[in-house]
């Protein structure tokens, strides 16, 4: 680390960054924000320089990048400002889901930051953190986190004047994640899902659903590939319902099946 007097630190961070010398900008904010964080009333620029230190670390060393985050988010929860602490929770997810790939990491702190949402009654970004740990949880095999997950946001959603339309969305990821680990049960939640929100027995989703069902019952893989592939035509299914549908297709007979296309 260069050494710099404390009273320059946050100045040789800036002109760090200009030079593009992140690791040393990164350096000069930490040593910033430790001078702010040893006075009892600059505890928000404390928290602003380790910030600023993640953001450089970030594109060298995001360990150091999460350390830094780590620091910012006890900041601001120790100084009451749950929504920040959030919010750099979310950074440190999408790290964990990028930079430095880390499925259980990633799911922990959106975790995080949706029970600081919520204690703040955000209730639309705690949502947005609870989907995703929904579906992490779910490409974990955690199937009963996911599905609790899932059907309590889809169950908000279908009460909700302006949100009811995404119900369907919810309950269908429920209903794939059920499908991986019992029939009877899928069926069970679907009547459920139905009283729930009427205009779900409609959708597409849940025709497609009740197909799945079928072609489990029957051990039917090719028409389970049919109706897939026809609703992937019209909607289309991304990487995580496509991983989950082939795991359901395995339990339809071979295992060694993993095509649906």
């Amino acid at each position: 680390m260069f050494e710099i007097p404390p009273q320059n630190a946050k100045e040789a961070g800036n002109l760090f960054k200009i030079s593009k010398l992140w690791r040393e900008a990164g350096d000069a904010f930490v040593r910033s924000a430790e001078i702010h964080a040893a006075a009892s009333d600059q505890k928000h620029d404390a928290a602003s320089n380790y910030a600023e230190a993640a953001n450089c670390y970030r594109k060298v060393s995001p360990q150091q990048a999460i350390d830094c985050l780590m620091k910012t988010a006890e900041t601001y929860t120790d100084t009451g400002r749950f929504n920040m602490a959030a919010k750099y929770h979310c950074t440190m997810a999408e790290i964990f889901e990028s930079e430095a790939p880390d499925m259980a990491q990633a799911m922990a702190h959106y975790q995080e930051a949706a029970d600081f949402y919520k204690g703040e009654e955000s209730r639309s970004s705690a949502t947005k953190c609870m989907i995703k740990v929904a579906q992490y949880a779910a490409q974990l095999e955690d199937y009963k986190r996911a599905i609790k997950i899932f059907e309590e946001v889809a169950t908000w959603e279908a009460d909700h004047p302006t949100l009811k339309y995404a119900a369907k969305n919810h309950f269908f990821q429920a209903l794939l994640c059920h499908l991986c680990t019992d029939l009877l049960d899928t069926q069970n939640a679907l009547k459920r899902y139905e009283e729930i929100s009427p205009s779900f027995v409609d959708s597409r989703e849940c025709k497609l659903i009740n197909e799945l069902i079928s072609c489990l019952e029957d051990k039917n893989q090719v028409k389970f590939t049919e109706v897939v592939k026809a609703f992937d035509k019209i909607s289309r299914l991304d990487q995580w319902h496509t991983s989950l549908l082939v795991k359901i297709k395995r339990s339809c007979g071979n295992e060694d099946d993993d095509d649906l296309k």
